[in-house]
């Protein structure tokens, strides 16, 4: 894939979707993933490219991709996978440890707290209970955030005339995790 190395000085503009959310928490890292996404796409040419929504916001890069470098790819965001308590299935909940693992599901708790009390509460009051049962739970919360779904613009209140996400990242046991759902 990389005859003549790694280009690490390509950059990509990714605008927005670079300087909000894990773009601040991990400066660098959507860069990162455009150069291999895009050294894959152009040597697999794909009609269709699948992706799962768990990480949203490298969807959203994705996409963004795919229109700057101009391929005729049609892209589906499939449905984040969960185990049956609600945990979206990742390779980084198998270095939870067992407690830390029940713990986790706090984070699918919260966001399906967040849809079903949507209408009657405002975002502030619901994130602050859901940070509280994040540090209860014994997580290091970074954000919950609510954003449109469209764009990743931050909301600072529910817009129920648009769809939303809520995005969730908190570390445990030195694992940092990440989950969202759509509104």
């Amino acid at each position: 894939m990389y005859p003549e190395g790694i280009i690490k000085n390509k950059k990509y503009d990714l605008g927005y979707l670079d300087t909000v959310l894990e773009g601040t928490h991990r400066p660098g890292h959507f860069n990162g993933v455009c150069i291999i996404v895009h050294k894959l796409l152009e040597a697999v040419q794909p009609d269709t490219l699948y992706l799962g929504e768990k990480d949203y916001q490298q969807c959203m890069v994705v996409k963004h991709l795919i229109e700057t470098i101009g391929m005729a790819i049609n892209l589906v965001i499939c449905p984040t996978l969960r185990d049956v308590d609600g945990l979206a299935k990742s390779s980084r909940n198998m270095r939870l440890t067992a407690e830390a693992r029940e713990h986790a599901t706090t984070i699918y708790q919260c966001l399906v707290y967040i849809k079903k009390n949507r209408e009657n509460h405002s975002f502030q009051k619901l994130q602050t209970e859901c940070l509280t049962k994040l540090r209860e739970a014994g997580f290091e919360p970074e954000y919950i955030t609510l954003a449109k779904a469209s764009n990743l613009q931050l909301l600072t209140e529910f817009d129920m005339e648009s769809e939303m996400v809520v995005l969730i990242a908190a570390t445990i046991d030195h694992v940092r995790l990440i989950d969202n759902m759509r509104l």
